[in-house]
């Protein structure tokens, strides 16, 4: 899914993941899974900095995992920080570490992909 590179691309983020999730019968992970395409995506909008086009929302799923991309045209990596406590933010890149099974960050020919992924079985981590 294509997302604008600002203003309501969370929003409409989180509600493909939701369908996505419901057409899979995955929506026992509709809870982590919004949360990190929802860190992810507001990571680019607020972080990427131009010329970043557009976003896009990549979702895939396997035997057991769930697979979150969001590929957007910046080639400027992110950076996890620890925030001091009284931050009201810099806490998303923390929350995908503390979510996610694994995740990382792949250069492309056209910026870089930030990607993170659930154990998708049913009675594994993400539950």
């Amino acid at each position: 899914m294509t997302l604008p590179a600002a203003g309501p691309a969370a929003a409409l983020a989180r509600q493909a993941t939701r369908d996505a999730l419901a057409d899979w019968r995955l929506a026992y992970l509709a809870d982590p899974a919004v949360l990190l395409v929802s860190e992810l995506v507001t990571n680019v909008v607020q972080h990427a900095g131009p010329p970043v086009w557009a976003t896009v929302l990549r979702l895939a799923c396997g035997d057991g995992w769930l697979r979150i991309e969001v590929h957007d045209s910046s080639p400027l990596t992110p950076r996890p920080r620890t925030p001091d406590w009284l931050d009201e933010s810099g806490f998303g890149l923390m929350l995908v570490d503390a979510l996610a099974a694994t995740w990382g960050v792949q250069q492309t020919g056209e910026g870089k992909a930030v990607w993170a992924e659930l154990d998708a079985r049913p009675g594994g981590a993400a539950e």
